[in-house]
């Protein structure tokens, strides 16, 4: 939940933060085994998709790093890189688990990798304001060489956490947002790129309709 742009105003994306958030059992929404599950399954479905072991993963608002090690066990020489706002995290993680400083509206100052194999944003977007979330997708789009996980949540989902600066979007607008950056919906909010849905059976393929 860190700050994707870096305007923290009167929070504090430090230490104390991440244990209140993230490890703290009375505040915490998602426990160690629940990342697990989720690093699992999309690793899965990246690999599915390509038709080979994962080769190269990029995190975005990565927070410290939780996916690393579990990438590691799972996929030892896969490379990871992470993103993130917080000094903190980039001062304490970013040599251990190749994180470096970086905005999701500026993603295209980073100096990224041309693609990877798998890009991960998780419950960063519905803190972005709208003109940064359009600029960043357009670099993220480009970024995805096989599959994107992007998970958001919307004004219609009832949600836990840390709700400063969420931004009560509806589904149908982030649906808009990744069509225009050329994002198509695989389900279980994993998308690929316009050229990867080509290789996908018509059920493989999801057609939201008119979605809130």
């Amino acid at each position: 939940m860190t700050d994707p742009e870096g305007r923290l105003g009167d929070k504090r994306y430090d230490r104390d933060y991440f244990d209140k958030w993230y490890r703290d059992p009375r505040h915490r929404v998602t426990r160690p085994s629940d990342v697990e599950r989720k690093v699992a399954m999309v690793v899965s479905m990246a690999e599915f998709l390509l038709g080979r072991p994962l080769k190269s993963v990029l995190d975005i608002g990565c927070g410290e790093g939780a996916w690393q090690p579990i990438l590691h066990r799972l996929r030892p020489t896969t490379r990871y890189a992470g993103v993130d706002s917080s000094e903190y995290v980039v001062r304490r993680f970013g040599a251990l688990r190749n994180i470096r400083m970086g905005t999701f509206g500026a993603l295209d100052r980073v100096g990224l990798a041309a693609s990877y194999d798998l890009v991960v944003c998780c419950d960063v977007l519905h803190y972005v304001p709208t003109a940064d979330l359009r600029a960043g997708l357009a670099t993220l789009g480009d970024l995805v060489g096989g599959l994107a996980y992007l998970e958001a949540y919307t004004q219609a989902d009832d949600i836990d956490g840390d709700l400063g600066g969420f931004a009560r979007r509806s589904a149908r607008t982030y649906r808009r947002l990744f069509a225009e950056a050329g994002l198509q919906p695989v389900g279980l909010q994993c998308y690929v790129p316009e050229e990867g849905e080509a290789r996908l059976t018509a059920l493989e393929r999801v057609h939201p309709g008119q979605s809130r």
